[in-house]
């Protein structure tokens, strides 16, 4: 989709948002001393976004590339790409590189990994394994970690023995006290073995840049059994762990900050403690709250965390996405939350991360895509052929948008030039090809749904005696406009105007008159103005659907209450002599136009 460059969004001045209820995990929360909060750097950030190709992109892993992405380029440092790949199992053909697709589609270009390089390669864990090992190696040199030769029924039985006791399956060291002499011969010999990271009895303490300083419980936990944490770091395909080569490839890779959701709080102290393992200074940490739904559950593909390819496919600009996830976690403090990539970057700080799970709320996805749209609608410093180009790749949205939904469509309500008229008359409703042809599906179909929602909430308002005077009124109107002498009277915005103003006295009566005119052409369906949708639809298609209503009720048939009690469409009759001389008013009256 083609848009202006360099365009200046107008922005809505907004009430600032309140700061999210906190969430610390249940490991840290009672040690958490919510003090000592990091600052901005004042030197050049370097972040990461280290996917895995198990799935695709969804909100909460966009937001993580968006949030690193924005500190890097705040601080004018440098944004990497890493793909998490030793999870041979599980991963999913075609994932990279749908992931570098979409990166690129959100204009999250990388500056260091896959495709573009860099001078701390390679740039795809499965690629750095012989690292790892190294790395994992050193650990025992240091005794930071062990060889474990348990076998996997040991381990199951272990752990069944452990949860019949009602206790948690933490490891019982049977490999720690092994002689190092004794372990590297087994090693040699070709006997399967994993290193485990041999944990403290209780963690170091470190600083969160959102939570604070956080003091972590105990790491080893005993129930009258032996019970140690002790992580896998090295498995037993020599292939590492999440935990091994995260804190690895950070490290060599020089990451200053990491972002990340805060269910990666809880490994956080595993992973402080291995950099001081190693003797290494760790990185800043910044834990975001999750996502969560409006009932406050974990956000799922039934209530919108779907592939960013789908909001993609949908119509959703990049911008208004960008700009939708950047707000979920982080304090805006400016009057407007319209605000483009470079404002994101101009105005981002690790400040206004906020500390609480974050309510998506996705009427705000379609109030940005309205401001964005609107944006780039309007001419850029008088020049309009951006902005004409940005409306015609709407309008062919739009039309493969009609062609899916309604393949049957006559090729005229097709047409470009139609389509147009359509988005030009309501475009301050347009969100997405899909939303907008099921929302002004009355221009595409042979008569409009008169047994819509719309349609019958129109009906509930109305009784019987105001469907009565709605009939005769736009029984009127059609034949008046069926007298129209077209060589003296265009059918023209002028003429629409004084048939329906002029020629009924009072408010009410005029607001009566739009009201059915709407149910009658757009089956009580929002959109245009009535003068524009008899405008797009013709004078011909207006006559014949005023004169193929389906409407209900007869004259008589109501309830006690007034209320309509019967329904079905009613053949027209014949014009009586009020009728005759109430057009020929009519007539005469618009002669003067």
């Amino acid at each position: 989709m083609i848009r202006p460059n360099g365009l200046l969004i107008a922005r809505r001045i907004l009430h600032r948002r309140p700061l999210a209820t906190s969430w610390i995990c249940e490991s840290c929360r009672t040690f958490s001393t919510g003090r000592a909060k990091i600052a901005d750097p004042t030197s050049p950030a370097r972040t990461r976004f280290a996917p895995s190709p198990t799935g695709y992109l969804h909100l909460g892993s966009l937001r993580t590339a968006l949030f690193n992405y924005l500190l890097a380029k705040r601080t004018g440092g440098q944004f990497l790409l890493r793909i998490e790949d030793t999870d041979e199992k599980r991963t999913v053909q075609g994932a990279e590189e749908a992931l570098y697709d979409i990166l690129k589609w959100a204009g999250l270009q990388w500056d260091e990994g896959p495709q573009v390089g860099g001078n701390y390669g390679p740039y795809r864990q499965s690629e750095r394994s012989h690292i790892h090992k190294e790395h994992a190696e050193q650990l025992l040199e240091t005794k930071h970690g062990y060889r474990c030769f348990c076998s996997i029924e040991r381990l199951r039985s272990l752990a069944e023995q452990r949860r019949a006791l009602g206790l948690t399956s933490e490891y019982d060291r049977t490999c720690a006290s092994l002689d190092p002499t004794e372990s590297a011969a087994r090693a040699a010999a070709g006997e399967p073995y994993v290193i485990r990271l041999k944990v403290p009895d209780v963690y170091p303490m470190f600083t969160d840049a959102v939570h604070g300083r956080i003091k972590p419980g105990r790491a080893t936990v005993r129930h009258g059994e032996p019970a140690f944490e002790d992580p896998i770091l090295l498995k037993q395909d020599g292939l590492p762990t999440y935990h091994l080569a995260n804190v690895v490839d950070d490290h060599l890779m020089n990451i200053t900050h990491v972002i990340r959701g805060a269910e990666w709080l809880p490994s956080t102290p595993k992973h402080v403690f291995m950099y001081q393992a190693f003797g290494w200074e760790p990185p800043v940490f910044c834990h975001v709250g999750l996502l969560m739904d409006m009932e406050g559950h974990k956000l799922s593909k039934r209530t919108g965390d779907v592939h960013i390819s789908e909001y993609r496919d949908k119509g959703y600009l990049s911008e208004a996405l960008l700009n939708f996830v950047a707000l979920l976690g982080w304090n805006n403090r400016l009057k407007s939350d319209v605000l483009p990539l470079e404002a994101l970057v101009e105005n981002f700080s690790i400040k206004d991360l906020t500390k609480g799970n974050t309510k998506v709320n996705f009427g705000k996805l379609d109030y940005l895509q309205k401001a964005f749209i609107a944006a780039y609608s309007v001419p850029e410093d008088g020049d309009t052929s951006k902005s004409s180009s940005f409306t015609a790749s709407i309008v062919e949205a739009v039309q493969n948008a009609v062609a899916v939904r309604f393949p049957q469509v006559p090729e005229e309500l097709r047409h470009p030039e139609y389509i147009a008229a359509i988005l030009e008359s309501d475009m301050k409703n347009y969100i997405t090809p899909v939303k907008f042809v099921e929302s002004h599906d009355y221009f595409f179909l042979p008569n409009p749904d008169w047994d819509s929602i719309e349609a019958n909430v129109y009906r509930e308002k109305m009784t019987g005696e105001d469907v009565i005077k709605g009939k005769d009124a736009l029984a009127t109107i059609a034949n008046t406009m069926k007298k129209r002498p077209s060589d003296m009277l265009e059918w023209n915005d002028d003429y629409i105007t004084r048939i329906l103003g002029d020629n009924w006295q009072d408010e009410e009566s005029k607001k009566m008159v739009q009201r059915n005119l709407r149910y009658a052409l757009a089956g009580g369906k929002g959109g245009p103005g009535i003068h524009k949708i008899m405008m797009i639809l013709g004078e011909e298609e207006v006559i014949r659907r005023l004169e193929n209503v389906r409407w209900y009720g007869k004259r008589g048939q109501l309830d006690e209450k007034g209320r309509v009690i019967m329904t079905w469409k009613e053949t027209r009759e014949k014009m009586d002599e009020e009728d005759e001389e109430e057009i020929n008013d009519l007539l005469k009256k618009s002669s003067q136009i």
